[in-house]
């Protein structure tokens, strides 16, 4: 017989909080803000190969760890995404 591991699924934000913790990422605030703005810049030229828009908000998220303006945003944007997905679901 085997024993099904059950765990809870991890959420999307979850994921993010991991791979973005502090010790994945660099010590210097400036090393973290120029990889922000550097995924961020690729993301916008997503439609080239291997770039994509899946770093823009993979950027905000760096660059939401050292600017307040950045991380205000974030959070406005992620509290207004779960609202409308649990609208859309109810």
């Amino acid at each position: 017989m085997t024993q099904e591991h059950h765990s809870k699924p991890s959420s999307l934000a979850g994921r993010a909080r991991r791979l973005f913790s502090r010790e994945n990422l660099p010590r210097s605030r400036a090393a973290r803000i120029a990889i922000g703005v550097l995924l961020v810049g690729g993301g916008l030229v997503g439609f080239l190969p291997i770039l994509g828009f899946w770093m823009v908000p993979m950027g905000l998220t760096v660059l939401a760890i050292d600017i307040p303006v950045v991380r205000r945003f974030t959070r406005k944007v992620t509290v207004g995404a779960k609202r409308l997905w649990h609208k859309l679901r109810s």
